[in-house]
């Protein structure tokens, strides 16, 4: 199956929007200013991230709204940084709601019990950063996604599982590169 124009198009607003939830600007800005090798991997990994979004576009018949008006690099960026607000937005409701503290709470309690002599306050930032990252992820791509498609329960069959777990293990791989870079660019 091919993807649509308009599904293309969602690719590339995704590669862009990804940097403005992660980063806060474009990663290409990153690369002088703090660490080349690190931001190569980091768009690697966001490349690879973004193979796996359209092998799930394919599976689930993505068939986002026809646009109205010609997409240029102008239009694609500003709809980049508007899906990414969005996105950020949304993660911090849900990292912010009962159930996301209590999933927060349970992590760090994870973590304490396995490892001695921990920094809990430094463990608590990093562990909102991590899910409050991957929530960000999550809604840009897979719930998107799922709301633009015509047949979003084939991701409970066996190709769509594979599909997720792929895209769980780049999405976390991604999130950890997006610290590192933002820890190095301070």
């Amino acid at each position: 199956m091919k993807l649509g124009k308009e599904s293309k198009i969602r690719v590339l607003e995704n590669f862009y929007a990804l940097d403005y939830v992660l980063l806060g600007k474009p990663a290409k800005k990153l690369t002088e200013a703090c660490c080349p090798a690190i931001v190569d991997e980091y768009i690697s990994i966001k490349g690879a991230l973004l193979s796996v979004m359209i092998e799930m576009f394919k599976l689930v018949d993505h068939q986002p709204a026809p646009f109205n008006e010609k997409v240029d690099v102008k239009n694609l960026s500003k709809m980049a940084r508007g899906s990414a607000k969005i996105a950020r937005e949304m993660c911090q409701k849900l990292v912010a709601s009962p159930k996301g503290r209590a999933e927060l709470k349970a992590t760090l309690r994870e973590t304490v019990a396995q490892e001695e002599g921990v920094d809990v306050e430094q463990t608590v930032k990093e562990q909102i950063r991590q899910k409050a990252f991957s929530l960000a992820i999550d809604h840009l791509l897979v719930a998107r996604t799922i709301s633009e498609s015509k047949n979003f329960k084939q991701l409970n069959e066996w190709e769509g599982r594979i599909i997720e777990d792929a895209y769980k293990i780049l999405r976390d791989s991604l999130v950890e590169n997006a610290i590192l870079i933002l820890d190095n660019a301070d």
